[in-house]
């Protein structure tokens, strides 16, 4: 278990020695934004949730002609997270982390809406890929529930997406998305109140027809002999547990956590739905007010999850994707010693997959790699003052700036920031994906410019920024292993601020090299680095001293 709820955790880095620290982490669902305020107790570590937030703005409540947000919605929207400000403001809070997922994904003017967030309310939201929704899902639920080294499936039902996910106390070896949801599904496929037989019918055979890859997926990653539990997360799981327990128990515990249900009851459940109207639903006791209109759907969608899973019964969790967004930014900020290799080096495990599965020349790109961020560290705090995350990112596009070769050496740094868009990143924003994959698309070529749609496509003016200044220094990196055979050991910068000249020492692998195809390629390339920074670069070859014998 990734303890977070107890004091097993032995050590935190010395940066993180304080007492409590107060952060926000807010979940721009489909049907509803939700906020956790917590608590941050680094000397365990552990987090306790001091407030809560929800409002049900339906940002899945798309235009059916355009599939774009409703104007109405952004204003709800907007209004429900000022809201959300204040009270993380009146609790202390010191940052607000937010993320945004399918139904901001999907709209074409989904980016829209997050530039005027950040415009009116100097709210950053981050939009996540399913997958990296279902990776923090993991984290989240493993914060909250004790796996005692055992593998479980998790569900998750939102209002555009269904996530099933296979992780142990070590790792996540299945996380998938789908695009099957309670508000999505109730919106393009129910007309009829109550449902009619043929609509019900087809609904289940939808719903079970969408979800049997990512079912497939799950079952294909548990190892023979083990038997996996189901655990249920988010608020379609959270109402049908409510309601269950009121019938059975006669009363709702004060928290659902480890509350179980079976398939049996479950069915029965969606039997008696499907044969009432949406007034008859909302008066059931337990059902919260607006969830009526959608419990049908997110039934049938774990119903049939559970049919194609084989498993019997499912237990509720209370920690979803908003607590995951509070682990995984302690994972970031080194609140928690990372004995989970798997978490601390997701993005890196990540991203040398994707190397592998375009046979990318990993001797070549490590050699990038090293130069890129050789060049970023020497240069920082003169140059430029980007930090660990853009250091980060910079790995990322030198590691995968050559996957273009995959589809076509013609025009392949195109090529590379499609594949690099596309291919799901974990442990990465959807924004710090963009911007890999840009920095990859620049390492050749034209320098960034405006009238480029994936330029273009970045959320704001240090984005673009960060680009253009560390898209130059992978050129030079590229540059610098010119021949791919390792021909530089290591370079060294040195500042002359009077002259505004940045000269770069150069030592050969080989004390007879005299790297002139790398000081050609360093002169041809420089002319971008020269204009974004400013300066003059001057390359000087290093040769060993000469030993006498």
């Amino acid at each position: 278990m990734l303890n977070l709820v107890s004091a097993d955790w032995e050590s935190i880095t010395t940066r993180s020695v304080q007492q409590h620290r107060i952060i926000a982490a807010i979940d721009l669902g489909t049907n509803s934004l939700h906020m956790v305020v917590v608590k941050i107790d680094p000397t365990l570590p552990s987090f306790s949730i001091i407030a809560k937030e929800k409002e049900t703005v339906r940002l899945g409540n798309r235009d059916l002609a355009t599939g774009e947000l409703k104007p109405e919605v952004i204003e709800k929207a907007i209004n429900a997270l000022r809201r959300f400000q204040e009270v993380a403001k009146t609790a202390h809070a010191e940052t607000i982390v937010a993320v945004a997922t399918s139904a901001v994904r999907e709209a074409p003017n989904g980016r829209d809406f997050l530039y005027r967030v950040e415009a009116e309310l100097g709210l950053s939201v981050d939009l996540i890929s399913g997958q990296e929704e279902a990776r923090r899902i993991y984290l989240g639920v493993l914060s909250g529930m004790e796996f005692n080294n055992q593998p479980h499936i998790m569900i998750d039902i939102g209002g555009g997406s269904t996530e099933l996910i296979l992780g142990d106390s070590q790792e996540a070896r299945s996380l998938t998305s789908t695009k099957v949801g309670a508000v999505r599904l109730t919106s393009e496929l129910i007309s009829t109140d109550p449902i009619s037989d043929a609509e019900f019918q087809y609904l289940q055979a939808y719903t079970r027809g969408t979800l049997e890859r990512s079912a497939e997926d799950v079952l294909s990653n548990i190892k023979f002999g083990e038997s996996p539990r189901l655990v249920g997360t988010s608020g379609t799981i959270e109402t049908l547990a409510t309601i269950h327990a009121r019938e059975q128990l006669g009363y709702i515990p004060s928290t659902l956590n480890g509350y179980e249900f079976s398939l049996k009851d479950l069915r029965y459940w969606v039997n008696r739905l499907r044969k009432m109207k949406n007034i008859e639903i909302s008066t059931i006791p337990g059902m919260p007010e607006k969830r009526s209109e959608v419990i049908l759907a997110g039934a049938v969608i774990l119903q049939e999850a559970m049919t194609l899973l084989g498993v019997e019964s499912v237990t509720v969790c209370e920690r979803a994707l908003r607590e995951g967004v509070i682990v995984d930014w302690m994972l970031c900020h080194g609140l928690i010693e990372d004995r989970l290799r798997y978490q601390g080096s997701v993005r890196q495990r990540s991203v040398l997959k994707q190397a592998d599965k375009y046979h990318i020349n990993l001797e070549h790109s490590d050699r990038v790699a090293i130069f890129a961020l050789s060049l970023f560290d020497q240069t920082q705090g003169v140059l430029h003052n980007w930090g660990d995350n853009e250091r980060q990112m910079l790995w990322a596009a030198a590691i995968l700036h050559n996957c273009g070769h995959y589809i076509s050496h013609s025009s392949h740094h195109k090529h590379s920031y499609y594949l690099v868009r596309n291919g799901e990143l974990l442990g990465y924003t959807e924004t710090e994906i963009e911007i890999i994959a840009n920095l990859a698309r620049y390492h050749r070529k034209s320098q960034p410019k405006k009238k480029h749609e994936n330029y273009r496509n970045l959320l704001s003016k240090q984005h673009r920024q960060i680009v253009s200044q560390l898209s130059a220094l992978l050129r030079l990196a590229v540059a610098l292993d010119r021949r791919q055979i390792g021909a530089i050991a290591r370079i060294q910068c040195e500042y002359i601020p009077h002259s505004q000249e940045l000269q770069i020492f150069i030592f050969p692998s080989q004390p007879d090299d005299d790297c002139a195809l790398e000081l050609w390629s360093l002169d041809y390339k420089k002319s971008v680095f020269e204009d974004e920074f400013k300066v003059k670069l001057v390359a000087n070859l290093k040769q060993a001293p000469m030993v006498k014998i």
